[in-house]
Formats: C-alpha cells, sequence, structure tokens
C-alpha cells in the first residue's frame, strides 16, 4: 500500500506521542534484568520460577488457583521443564489466499547442578533446531560464563523473528536468496563461548566468540564453517538506569559474522517504560551481508499500551534499506496489532501488516498467531 512520507512521519509521531517510547517491553517497565526472569542470562528459553510465576499469576486476564488446580514447572528439585509453540493463521491480500504456518514449538530443559552452574538445552522440533550450553556464574558480581550451542546476543531480542532486526520475513526472498533481515531468527545458533558482566547494577556487557556459525535450515545438509581461523565476534552493551518509575534503555552491539559470507554489523538501540507502556527502538548498519562491498540500513520501532490487564495493543515499524546506494529500493511496513492473554500461558496475538512502498501494491496481510507456553 502507498503512504505518503509526510503521512507516516505524522502517524508515528502521535503514535509515540500515545504510547510513549519502550524496549524489551516488561524488563523496561518493572525495571528489571532478563536474569530475573530466565536462567538464560541474556533472554529467552526456559524460565525461572519468578518468570514463570509472572506468567501464570501477573500477565493473564485469569489465573488458576493453586488451591483448585495446582501447576509446576520443576520435575525435581533442580530440574525444571518448559515449552514455546506458535502457529498462526495468515490472510494475503497479494494471493488472495489464507494458509495455516507453524512457527515454532520447542522443548526446554533446564538442570541446575549448582547454586552457581545450570546446563540448559532445547530442541525445536518443528524446524530441526537446537540449542544446549551451560552458564556457570563464577565470574564477580554474578557474571557468568556460557559455553555450548547458543544464540549471541544482539540488538534488542524481539519475539517476533519477522522484524528485519532478527530475521526478517521468509516468504520474502532477494534475488541471492537472502531473507530480507538480519540472522538472528531462532533458527540461528553459534558454538562457542561467552562472557556476561555486570559493571553496575544498570550496566550489562556481553561478548562472544563462535567458531563459524549455524544457520538452520529444514535441509539436513547444511554445516557449520568449521576449522576457521577468523570466529564469529559478537558484542553488546547495555544500560539500563531508571528515574522514578519510568525505565529506560540504551546500548549497542558489533557483530563481525562468518554465515557463509563474512559481514560486519553495528547496532543501537534506545527506549523506556513504565508500568503501563514502553517504546523500544533499534538501527543497525550492515557490510557485505547481502553482497560484497552493499551496506544495508535496518529500523525497528516498537510502541505498546496495557489497555486492561492481559491486553496490550502493540504498533510496530519496520524499515529495510537493502542497498543503500540504490535510491526507493526500501521494504517498509507498520503493524498494527493486539496481544491477547486470556488465560495463564495463553496469548492470541491478531495484527494488520500494511505494507509501504513505491509503486503502491496490493500486498498487506492480516496474522493471527497462537502462542501457548509454560
Amino acid at each position: 500500500m502507498k503512504v505518503k512520507p509526510v503521512l507516516l512521519l505524522v502517524f508515528l509521531f502521535f503514535v509515540f506521542n500515545d504510547f510513549s517510547f519502550s524496549l524489551p517491553r516488561f524488563a523496561l517497565r518493572l525495571n528489571d534484568k532478563c536474569v530475573d526472569c530466565h536462567f538464560n542470562p541474556t533472554g529467552g528459553m526456559i524460565r525461572n520460577d519468578d518468570g514463570w510465576n509472572f506468567g501464570k499469576f501477573v500477565m493473564s486476564m485469569i489465573s488458576p488457583r493453586q488451591d483448585e488446580f495446582s501447576m509446576t514447572p520443576k520435575i525435581g528439585d533442580n530440574i525444571t521443564l518448559g515449552f514455546d509453540y506458535r502457529t498462526q493463521f495468515l490472510y494475503s491480500s497479494e494471493k488472495s489466499k489464507y494458509d495455516f504456518q507453524q512457527m515454532t514449538g520447542s522443548i526446554y530443559t533446564n538442570i541446575g547442578l549448582a547454586s552457581n552452574i545450570n546446563v540448559l538445552a532445547r530442541y525445536d522440533f518443528i524446524n530441526y533446531i537446537w540449542e544446549a550450553y551451560g552458564v556457570l556464574h563464577v565470574l564477580p558480581n554474578n557474571g557468568y560464563l556460557k559455553v555450548g550451542s547458543f544464540q549471541p546476543y544482539f540488538g534488542i531480542r524481539l519475539d517476533d523473528h519477522t522484524a528485519y532486526t532478527r530475521g526478517g520475513d521468509f516468504t520474502t526472498l532477494f534475488s541471492n536468496g537472502a531473507s530480507p533481515g538480519l540472522i538472528y531468527n531462532p533458527l540461528y545458533t553459534e558454538v562457542g563461548v561467552e562472557t556476561g558482566l555486570y559493571i553496575s547494577d544498570w550496566a550489562f556487557f556481553t561478548a562472544s566468540l563462535g567458531a563459524g556459525g549455524n544457520y538452520a535450515t529444514t535441509d539436513p545438509e547444511y554445516h557449520r564453517y568449521p576449522f576457521t581461523n577468523k570466529p564469529t565476534v559478537t558484542t553488546r552493551l547495555e544500560l539500563t538506569p531508571h528515574i522514578g518509575k519510568v525505565g529506560l534503555l540504551m546500548g549497542g552491539s558489533f557483530a563481525s559474522v562468518k554465515y557463509p559470507v563474512s559481514a560486519n554489523i553495528y547496532g543501537f538501540f534506545a527506549g523506556f517504560g513504565s508500568q503501563r507502556y514502553s517504546v523500544m527502538g533499534e538501527f543497525d548498519m550492515s557490510k557485505d551481508l547481502f553482497a560484497t562491498d552493499q551496506k544495508s540500513n535496518f529500523v525497528m520501532a516498537e510502541a505498546s499500551y496495557t489497555i486492561i490487564l492481559g491486553l496490550d495493543a502493540v504498533v510496530r515499524y519496520d524499515r529495510l534499506d537493502p542497498n543503500t546506494a540504490v535510491d526507493k529500493d526500501e521494504l517498509q511496513r507498520v503493524i498494527f496489532g493486539f496481544e491477547f492473554f486470556p488465560y495463564s500461558f495463553i496469548e492470541l496475538r491478531p495484527q494488520y501488516r500494511l505494507m509501504i512502498e513505491e509503486p503502491s501494491i496490493n500486498n498487506d496481510s492480516f496474522v493471527l498467531q497462537f502462542h501457548f507456553w509454560y
């Protein structure tokens, strides 16, 4: 759909004035860190006791009473299980057709070997990808070492991998077969080591080295790229101060990836949020990601507001310029939607995706995603 640039700027101005600016949403609103809700210090995968209780009692409109229906993610004093399953209904106005798509189906486990040592594993039985690593909190101020197969920490880790700052939309490919987005979708992992340092209560630095990269697909013939003398390097600095009840987020990321082409990626992010709202934004630049000596830019901005308990309104703007030396090749869209949590560990996510390009094309879409987790 064609939208005048001036109208788009006006639209974003009112959206951001209404919702204010946000970032990793729940952490921003609560002035928390990823490790407060996840065994993985950089967030994602299986949730710890606080994260599980947050999903059961805090997020949803209705929660089961413990005395009526007892629930626990633990199968022992030191073993925790969890899962994530996402599927969606998609209607494409361009094709005038609909589809039901499998997104992800992951089983998680965490085994505590000691009070400061955890072993985590994930297997996605839909995408045939796994992660497994140990986290050792053996550095000062609860800093850690992570060793194994994991996704490096870059930018804002949205749970929607179709954002151009994550992995892009796999239904759209460039002429070279690449997906229009960065590499950090749920299928991408590296084998290596990561360290995380809490410099203060509001400064968190991570750095990782990976032996090449695994870019998982359903093709059983894919392999990582071993025996390299140029390891993949990823670093990230996150600052999370707060002013009263308003949480702030700012920072930057850098990655030198080999996945199978060599590319450098630079990123910056910022946001703020409070109890009912959050807003976040990310800007990334890459060189050689889609083609040699080709520079690309990626933009994401998201605003959310809690209407009532269990119902959030979310608006996101995505923009990708695959080649900064070429005019009018940008991909842009605005996504309007809701995130509805009617019951503990159940989410419905309706979205309308408004595409913006010149000349205008009838290629908008509607998505209704179903999400179950534990």
